[in-house]
């Protein structure tokens, strides 16, 4: 196993369940972002190949979420990652990038938001206490989303 392989290897075998699932949104991006490139040099082979790794992932990340523990959390991301693998079978061979921009688009705000729940994140200082609200009562569940 070359140098390369064996960090990955170790970034897997060390990383936390959150780590785990922004290391899937990396490796998904990762996936989108070649198959965009493939679409626009019109390899459609390439396309096919870069686009069935993102489902994979996209799969992964979905049977890996525990709809009883995480609940509306939980059961909304199963529906968003549906969507988002119905958009990229949509878009295949279409020579657009339209669809694999979208989802990429999605993954970033998803990967963005999973990345705020690190507690290796420094959190901005608030000035002004919040009122409570849904979207302050769903992020706890959302570490819940995944657990098995």
């Amino acid at each position: 196993m070359g140098g390369y392989k064996a960090y990955q290897g170790n970034q897997v075998n060390t990383a936390s369940p959150l780590g785990l699932i922004i290391l899937s949104y990396d490796a998904l991006y990762k996936a989108l972002g070649r198959a965009q490139h493939a679409i626009e040099g019109g390899d459609l082979a390439a396309e096919a190949d870069h686009t069935g790794r993102a489902v994979e992932a996209l799969i992964e990340l979905s049977s890996s979420l525990n709809i009883e523990l995480g609940g509306d959390v939980a059961y909304d991301l199963a529906s968003l990652y549906a969507y988002m693998m119905r958009r990229l079978s949509e878009g295949m061979c279409s020579c657009s990038t339209d669809a694999v921009v979208e989802v990429m688009q999605l993954v970033l705000t998803l990967r963005e938001g999973w990345e705020g729940l690190s507690p290796d994140r420094q959190m901005p200082v608030q000035l002004h206490k919040p009122a409570a609200t849904k979207a302050a009562q769903v992020v706890p569940q959302m570490s819940m989303a995944y657990a098995r």
